[in-house]
């Protein structure tokens, strides 16, 4: 059967929003003209913002709406490398939202979207600590794209070759039926 249909939304749109994060933190840390990477940082920003708050959202969901199980067709391993691979991801889906949030606010940068709303900063400003909240989050990119890339050949794998209904638990983003 899947996940439901607000699982399915949500996972959809961090998966958007995390694609669109990569190459905006790429780039704006590369150089560019400055007025692109002013644009660059109040989005990846806000999004980080954004995603920190869905991925907590998601969380709750996850644990106040169980899923049905995988098909018996997936062997243990399996199973345990899925576990592992989702626990992973949202792991450093946190460090990377946490350790932004962290970099920027105690670095002494806005965060555009809660200035907006008023929201002041949670933390005083420090160097030290900003220091080594960028040293978490560029360590941690790596994590997370690597665990993007497992969790996304397992999804061609399943999804392709196997045709096993793993993929179709959280494909299409929409579902008529509702759990």
């Amino acid at each position: 059967m899947g996940y439901d249909t607000t699982a399915r939304i949500v996972h959809w749109t961090v998966a958007l929003l995390v694609i669109l994060m990569i190459p905006a933190g790429l780039v704006m840390t590369s150089g560019v003209d400055r007025s692109l990477q002013n644009v660059l940082f109040a989005f990846h920003k806000s999004v980080g913002t954004i995603l920190l708050l869905l991925i907590a959202f998601r969380i709750i969901w996850r644990l106040t709406h169980p899923v049905s199980p995988l098909p018996a067709s997936v062997g243990a391993m399996q199973r345990l490398a899925a576990h592992a691979t989702h626990f992973g991801l949202y792991f450093f889906l946190i460090v990377m939202t946490v350790s932004g949030y962290v970099r920027v606010t105690t670095g002494g940068f806005p965060i555009e979207l809660f200035d907006a709303l008023g929201i002041p900063p949670l933390f005083p400003r420090s160097e030290a600590v900003a220091n080594t909240a960028k040293s978490i989050h560029a360590v941690a990119k790596y994590g997370l794209v690597l665990l993007i890339v497992m969790h996304v050949g397992a999804a061609v794998f399943h999804g392709l070759l196997l045709r096993d209904g793993v993929f179709s638990r959280m494909w299409p983003p929409f579902r008529r039926d509702s759990r």
